[in-house]
């Protein structure tokens, strides 16, 4: 009787976490597309830990919805649902990475281009990370979605959230080292492979705090308006770590930007939260924020693309490094600005002509939106 009345429940609509994911899909692209500075340089440290880690927004927001809907929770119906609106647009929106990879190995930097494509297929599908660069989030997200039962089950004992500070201490001292191109060019076949699968399996470990955080804080949804009142802790907490982290990648090449985001995390959903009711009173606002929420799952899928297109077009570097500042800030803005419209016109004429074809087609399934 109890699960028939859970099952009977329906969840309310969080205008604040809607606006959220659209924020933190802006973060991404911004992430991608407005780096600049030489490797190593002050103005590339400052700038990086400005505009990257805005998968850690991601993580959170994804263990915050799964906590949030988790009353209906079924686990062979919750995986069917992730294979239809996760996987399947994966799959669908990799073509393009794919045929990138095959006609313009060396500029796409593929690292698997001398492998035969019935196995570079499966190679590029598992690990994500050469196809579409950000897409490595997807084959990482499905060892959480696997895992679900089990914080669930974790979280109905009462001990999953105990341990968030064992998680957060691996989160600092187990930083994300992305795969270079160069490291891995001269490896053997295999050795490149489990280089990518080692990149997933380190993130799962090093992002697993967030996504528990995200369930802690959509079941303890009051402890929002406490970040908000304690925002001036919070400011100083992502200052802190933020010139720390400068500081240590410049001295030591040690990096680690999801500290940082963590604070902005708090810091977004306690401001979010606090001015939801203003959001919702600006209709036009508000639409568009939702509109940027709709869409940010497939913008997700297919900025890069954009971004690699935008940089063959105009001979570009994805860090541009020549310039005084104020070209280098216009650049760097009006390529985010181009690649994210783009990707949105995309994905709109993409649903558009599905829906023409078919009106009752699950564009979700095709292209995230």
């Amino acid at each position: 009787m109890e699960q028939t009345a859970n099952q009977g429940k329906k969840k309310q609509f969080l205008n604040y976490i809607n606006v959220f994911r659209g924020l933190a899909i802006l973060l991404i692209i911004m992430g991608h597309t407005m780096q600049f500075g030489a490797q190593g340089s002050v103005s590339h440290i400052i700038n990086t830990e400005i505009v990257c880690g805005g998968t850690a927004l991601f993580i959170f927001i994804s263990g915050f919805l799964f906590q949030h809907l988790s009353y209906k929770f079924e686990y062979k119906n919750y995986m069917k649902k992730k294979w239809i609106n996760v996987i399947m647009p994966y799959l669908i929106t990799s073509i393009p990475g794919l045929i990138f990879c095959f006609t313009m190995p060396i500029a796409y930097k593929n690292t698997f281009y001398d492998i035969p494509l019935f196995l570079q297929i499966p190679m590029h599908l598992t690990v994500g990370r050469v196809h579409n660069i950000p897409a490595w989030f997807i084959p990482m997200i499905v060892i959480f979605f696997i895992c679900s039962w089990i914080l669930l089950k974790l979280e109905k004992k009462g001990i999953l959230y105990k341990f968030l500070p064992l998680l957060f201490l691996i989160t600092i001292f187990l930083p994300r080292v992305s795969p270079e191109y160069s490291d891995l060019i001269n490896l053997s076949y295999l050795s490149r492979y489990l280089a990518y699968v080692n990149y997933i399996l380190m993130g799962f470990i090093h992002f697993l705090s967030l996504y528990i955080f995200g369930m802690f804080c959509s079941a303890n949804k009051n402890i929002i308006d406490k970040f908000y009142d304690k925002r001036f802790l919070l400011w100083a907490g992502m200052f802190v770590t933020s010139g720390l982290n400068i500081y240590l990648s410049y001295k030591f090449n040690w990096s680690n930007y999801t500290i940082s985001k963590t604070f902005l995390t708090m810091l977004l959903l306690g401001y979010l939260k606090h001015y939801d009711e203003f959001i919702l009173s600006h209709n036009k606002t508000n639409k568009t924020l939702d509109f940027i929420a709709k869409y940010s799952f497939g913008l997700f899928f297919i900025h890069w693309y954009w971004f690699f297109i935008y940089n063959q077009i105009f001979n570009l570097p994805n860090v541009i490094v020549s310039g005084n500042f104020a070209t280098i800030i216009l650049s760097v803005s009006i390529r985010f600005a181009v690649v994210a419209i783009l990707s949105t016109v995309t994905l709109f004429g993409i649903k558009y002509l599905l829906l023409k074809i078919n009106k009752n087609t699950n564009t979700r399934m095709f292209i995230g939106v």
